[in-house]
């Protein structure tokens, strides 16, 4: 299916066909998924990355003072997103229905366009537990909505952006063994950036669990990875995350560190093939690790069409 959507898109696409054109790829010698050529992910702040041409439904923008900072995903159907980030979460995490779903996501609410916020607001809508909601500054409400779902015996997806995740647990730290408390990563530039073990742990011990859940998404994809512990994601059965040599973007390597490649199947109208900014490490049985961001130093060899 990868290498069919490649070609369909090598062809349609005509921001990917043109950049397969500058790395000089013939779309028809491709012929293994390794072989597959990734966009940059830059390029979705500098080009409109769509296969074919189409009105989008919606228009989903990642954080960014000016519009030169700012990715744009154009969303052709609104109904198809939705049907991949439940499925992607119901994979890993049962029914949506079975939860009360709480978002603490202050930087995206206050801003237009993101795709983190729509994908809470989908969760909400499947759930239709009486007491979802999103939450701004409101922590003392937050917690004691916390508490009485955790008195109920009542499951619950906390979902966080990491610094209001932090502010939640120093002011109001509480059990909440009944709450899957999921961090979407990011300080914001809120407070100074620690390493994601020591985010956890911190979290662990203000609310008594033993593991903090994470998410793995971005505004150029579709789906969405997701660790449940030891900071390990897993993608659903369409999304394939490889990992490029640091110095070399066309090769691959498992074991060892090296910048995040991503497959998303579900990205039919934009580009399923996303060199994206991080860092990682990837394991034999399919699951990998964030490590970090590359400096724009670090990265080479890929940006031909970026500026």
């Amino acid at each position: 299916m990868a290498l069919e959507l490649f070609q369909h898109q090598a062809t349609n696409n005509s921001v990917y066909r043109e950049y397969l054109k500058l790395l000089n790829i013939q779309p028809s010698s491709v012929q293994k998924v390794a072989e597959i050529p990734f966009l940059p992910i830059e390029i979705f702040k500098s080009h409109d990355v769509m296969n074919g041409s189409f009105e989008p439904e919606i228009t989903f923008t990642s954080s960014g003072t000016t519009g030169k900072n700012t990715s744009r995903h154009f969303v052709r159907n609104p109904d198809f997103y939705r049907e991949c980030f439940i499925r992607g979460f119901e994979h890993f995490y049962g029914n949506l229905k079975k939860y009360c779903i709480l978002a603490l996501l202050p930087s995206y609410l206050e801003r237009k366009g993101s795709s983190l916020v729509h994908m809470a607001q989908g969760f909400m809508e499947e759930s239709r537990h009486p007491e979802n909601g999103f939450y701004l500054d409101e922590l003392k409400s937050l917690s004691q909505v916390l508490q009485k779902l955790q008195n109920r015996q009542q499951p619950c997806l906390l979902l966080g952006v990491s610094y209001a995740l932090l502010d939640l647990a120093a002011r109001f730290p509480q059990p909440l063994s009944e709450t899957i408390i999921m961090e979407t990563g990011g300080m914001k530039g809120k407070r100074k950036e620690i390493t994601r073990e020591e985010l956890h742990q911190t979290l662990g011990e203000a609310f008594g669990v033993n593991h903090i859940h994470s998410e793995y998404g971005m505004t150029e994809l579709m789906s969405q990875a997701y660790a449940s512990e030891s900071g390990e994601f897993y993608c659903p059965p369409w999304m394939r995350v490889l990992i490029r040599e640091r110095d070399d973007p066309m090769k691959f390597c498992v074991g060892r560190t090296g910048g995040i490649n991503v497959i998303d199947l579900a990205n039919i109208d934009s580009c399923a093939f996303i060199a994206t900014s991080d860092l990682g490490r990837a394991y034999e049985n399919g699951a990998f690790e964030v490590l970090g961001r590359f400096d724009a130093s670090d990265v080479r060899g890929c940006n031909l069409m970026v500026g």
